[in-house]
């Protein structure tokens, strides 16, 4: 083996690291090593700085629990996170856009019946999601998961409320004609945790740390991709600007007031209330030749 010198230090890595049976893994490692050489070669950190770095990585970890992941968080603010999402959800243009998950998704959540209200008890202006779920022909899905959650009419996730039953999210079905309703309340824009790592890195910037209103969608139907996406709410001061580069042109809907009375799900609401209508179009498992890149 050739003694390394500052020249040919990533060339000695790439060989030694060459012996690893599995392809895949020894294609990532090769191209971490190649890409991570060239940034500290371009960057030239001090030592200071770079043992800096690690205890920032260090205490991200720290701050990830059940309910909080502050690493997709960073993966957010740096614009990884749509990024794998664009490689991995390559649909046809007619199917719904995906976006980030983010790092308040809880899994087991509740199920609700069509047009039941997952958002008993919270603050803010009641809000009925309404549509369909077809397929790339318009077909109804029925049966349909939609499994959702959101922020408050206070901006608060329920990780960051302290609750220990479910706050803010449900679980709903698609009829036979695949529409569904659900109850919730409007969200709002909000900040993006500033109390970790991730929120001292932003107080170095001029960035926003907002988010938009938007309600998180995870669909799920046999023989269909799963979508993962939100609905922002159209005019919302923070769309241009959000911090996660989540929004998506088509994934802006309206969301339009009405006055008391006669709500989507049959429920008489004394006070004012929104509708957003929505039609979501799943992805078969199986498109070939209908795919383009969004």
């Amino acid at each position: 083996m050739p003694y390394v010198t500052e020249t040919n230090l990533t060339d000695v890595v790439l060989a030694r690291w060459q012996d690893i049976p599995d392809p895949r893994l020894r294609q990532v490692m090769g191209s971490l090593i190649k890409h991570l050489h060239a940034f500290v070669r371009d960057v030239e950190p001090t030592g200071e700085e770079w043992f800096r770095a690690i205890d920032f990585l260090t205490r991200t970890g720290k701050m990830c629990d059940d309910k909080r992941q502050e690493f997709i968080l960073l993966s957010d603010v740096l614009g990884v996170s749509m990024l794998v999402d664009a490689i991995n959800h390559r649909f046809a243009s007619a199917a719904t856009p995906t976006t980030v998950e983010g790092p308040f998704h809880i899994p087991d959540s509740p199920h609700f019946e069509h047009g039941g209200n997952m958002a008993d008890g919270a603050p803010g202006i009641p809000c009925f999601c309404v549509g369909k779920v077809t397929d790339l022909d318009g077909r109804p899905i029925a049966g349909a998961t939609l499994d959702m959650w959101q922020t408050d009419g206070e901006g608060i996730y329920e990780a960051q409320k302290g609750v220990d039953e479910p706050w803010m999210r449900g679980v709903f079905k698609s009829q036979p004609d695949g529409s569904y309703i659900a109850r919730t309340v409007a969200p709002i824009g909000y900040t993006i945790p500033m109390d970790g790592t991730v929120g001292a890195l932003m107080d170095h910037t001029d960035i926003s740390h907002m988010r938009p209103a938007h309600i998180h969608f995870c669909l799920e139907a046999p023989g269909f991709r799963r979508c993962v996406t939100h609905l922002f709410q159209r005019g919302d001061q923070y769309i241009d600007t959000d911090v996660v580069y989540g929004v998506k042109e088509r994934l802006i809907a309206d969301f339009v007031e009405h006055p008391p009375g006669t709500a989507p799900n049959g429920e008489t609401v004394d006070t004012p209330f929104y509708v957003v209508h929505y039609d979501f179009v799943m992805q078969p498992e199986a498109a070939a030749g209908r795919v383009a890149a969004e």
